[in-house]
């Protein structure tokens, strides 16, 4: 069987570069990854189809054809064009999408993959145009939906045009409900994200949540050969640079390696852990900025996004007197971020993910797979993952409900970390992530769709305004 993954934003090479230095290289990319090379792993053959991008800020992606060294043979990166040649943010590539699946139809030349899977509103869109092309089933994962950043951005009727002009949530929207509506199959990590998003005013009409035959729950994993409790050979060299910063003192940290953006709260978590003397007074604090081994010594390769998110906290640590208790940590590859997370561990530590909201939370799972006692928000997928015998579930709003679960997570932590890594290592692994994707496409190969989809204008602003000035939506005073 051949499968093949629409992800057009692009960033796949075999080195993961520029991993977590921009929005649009997250964590989407690293499942992408994982389950492509899982399913290799099941005898199955798979095309990560991406865009092609000429760009001397973003080296690395030029070539049309590239492997990873894992599976040479089973998994390519397909390459693209789509629109101009350097890079593009995801909000941008919307007129350029048709182009780009004109050239997917002209690569296969009539030898089209078995079925297909697509990721994100903008390779859920990809889907539907293929489909419309070709008759080719496919899934759609959504990993985040428009409706609930909305939200979470305030939107009302003076803010939105703004908004929608920055993001393009007409666009995107829209995108997402054809792809809801034509996928053969919707995945989801968890239930909470089937029943809380796609049920949202904006999807009404698009896809029933409720019904069974639409969805599969298929969590992600974590890469066993990356995360695991046991030091590994490669640790030396980072765990003593680690150990140089770390000094003489012995105590744990508390720790986020979240992105720096608004809704990931780091800022809470920080402003949590300064506010409580004794949470100061047992652990320290360590901040995992990527690119960046000081910060106070100036912003190195972060953007502005990330540094209007990192410099008032900074002043905060400043204004406390705190910066000789905090660690930064600049992990520039996953198995770096495991050596942090096993260094870490050895000292009894915490790690912290204070999101606002969390559509699944790979994060805390990779740093329970190392050894780390977890306390995550319970807002979204991780209340599905954790309970109260493998973390500490917290609502993130407030600083003192995350300086007390940083507290019982630190009280419990030889238990926690052991309850959680035991619960990871039977549940969330990649080759069982990949399984459940196998399934969904031996399925779709065996039920092939129509290959008629009609669709009106990629353009959802119309049905955004109406919902705005409804019972559903935030109103004119929202914020």
């Amino acid at each position: 069987m051949k499968i093949a993954f629409l992800n057009p934003q692009g960033n796949f090479d075999r080195a993961n570069s520029y991993l977590t230095e921009h929005p649009d290289f997250g964590g989407q990319l690293v499942y992408v990854r994982e389950v492509a090379l899982a399913l290799a792993d099941l005898g199955v053959d798979v095309d990560i189809v991406t865009r092609r991008i000429e760009d001397p800020d973003w080296r690395g992606f030029e070539a049309p054809i590239d492997r990873f060294d894992e599976h040479p043979e089973r998994v390519r990166i397909v390459r693209l064009d789509c629109g101009p040649k350097g890079f593009l943010a995801k909000e941008s590539l919307w007129p350029h999408l048709e182009e780009m699946v004109d050239n997917l139809v002209t690569f296969y030349a009539g030898d089209l993959p078995d079925t297909v899977t697509t990721h994100y509103a903008d390779g859920g869109w990809m889907g539907v145009l293929l489909r419309r092309a070709t008759g080719l089933g496919f899934s759609f994962t959504g990993h985040s939906l428009g409706a609930q950043k909305l939200e979470r951005l305030g939107v009302n009727r003076r803010t939105w045009p703004a908004l929608d002009e920055r993001y393009h949530f007409s666009r995107r929207i829209a995108a997402e409900r054809a792809a809801m509506r034509h996928a053969g199959r919707i995945i989801t990590s968890t239930h909470a994200e089937r029943h809380e998003q796609y049920a949202h005013a904006l999807y009404r009409g698009a896809v029933d949540p409720d019904d069974d035959a639409r969805f599969e729950i298929v969590p992600p994993g974590i890469n066993e050969r990356i995360f695991h409790p046991e030091r590994a050979g490669d640790d030396t060299e980072f765990a003593e640079r680690l150990a140089r910063r770390a000094g003489d003192d012995p105590r744990p940290v508390v720790l986020a390696a979240s992105r720096l953006e608004v809704k990931k709260n780091v800022a809470g978590f920080v402003d949590a852990w300064l506010s409580d003397d004794a949470l100061r007074r047992r652990a320290r604090l360590a901040l995992f900025v990527r690119g960046v081994d000081d910060p106070f010594a100036g912003p190195g390769q972060l953007r502005e996004p990330e540094r209007d998110v990192l410099e008032p906290i900074l002043q905060r640590i400043t204004a406390a007197g705190a910066r000789d208790e905090v660690l930064f940590v600049n992990a520039g590859s996953q198995r770096q971020l495991a050596t942090a997370y096993r260094f870490f561990a050895a000292r009894g530590s915490v790690f912290v993910l204070p999101s606002l909201y969390e559509p699944f939370g790979l994060a805390p799972i990779e740093a329970a797979a190392c050894g780390l006692a977890v306390v995550a928000t319970r807002y979204g997928g991780p209340s599905e993952v954790f309970d109260a015998e493998t973390g500490v579930l917290v609502e993130p709003e407030r600083p003192q409900n995350l300086a007390a679960g940083m507290h019982e997570a630190l009280d419990r932590q030889p238990e926690l970390a052991a309850r959680a890594g035991e619960m990871v290592r039977e549940r969330y692994t990649w080759s069982s992530t990949a399984r459940g994707y196998l399934d969904v496409a031996e399925a779709l190969a065996a039920n092939p769709p129509a290959a008629d989809v009609g669709d009106g204008p990629l353009d959802a602003g119309e049905r955004i305004a109406e919902w705005l000035v409804g019972s559903d939506g935030p109103g004119e005073d929202s914020a």
